[in-house]
């Protein structure tokens, strides 16, 4: 028998012809598998926006989500000038008000809750009071892909939502 090179061997062109397959299918599977992940993510991807409402009578503040997926609010920090605040009572001027729960709670996706509002005649009160109250949530999505959010309402991505005590809100 005559000596054929290698590449020229009917065997070995029919294992490389297979190796190849082989790897062009491993690769669009792996490739696959991320664009997958990457959808599922997007279509659970919570985005939080605080707003603030002021008319002559009445004063609020509200959190919405706007995303498409649970946003899973792990801490709110709330501060007036540089003292963090525990509760909306810290404030003189919010002693009056009604208030829900902000922190540790999940929000669905387009719906909002209103942690501050008031009705009366002290609303101009409040709403002055509150040109120097910062407010900045943690929230993540339940890929644990967490975001910071504050009036500005431009979230910021975060590796995870830590506080330290002192600063954290309780209300």
């Amino acid at each position: 028998m005559a000596n054929i090179p290698w590449y020229k061997n009917p065997e070995m062109i029919v294992a490389l012809s297979a190796l190849i397959i082989g790897l062009v299918t491993a690769f669009t599977s792996i490739y696959s598998a991320y664009v997958d992940r990457e959808y599922a993510r997007a279509s659970v991807w919570p985005r939080l926006e605080i707003f603030r409402s002021f008319n002559g009578s009445s004063f609020s503040y509200g959190v919405n989500n706007s995303g498409t997926g649970p946003a899973l609010i792990k801490y709110a920090k709330i501060y007036d000038g540089s003292k963090y605040l525990k509760h909306w009572k810290d404030v003189e001027a919010f002693k009056n008000i009604r208030q829900s729960h902000l922190s540790n709670r999940t929000l669905s996706p387009q719906n909002s809750i209103t942690p501050v509002s008031y009705k009366g005649k002290d609303a101009q009160k409040i709403a002055e009071a509150d040109n120097s109250i910062s407010i900045e949530l943690c929230y993540c999505s339940i890929y644990d892909e967490c975001w910071l959010i504050d009036r500005n309402n431009r979230p910021e991505e975060i590796e995870a939502c830590m506080i330290s005590e002192e600063q954290q809100f309780l209300q």
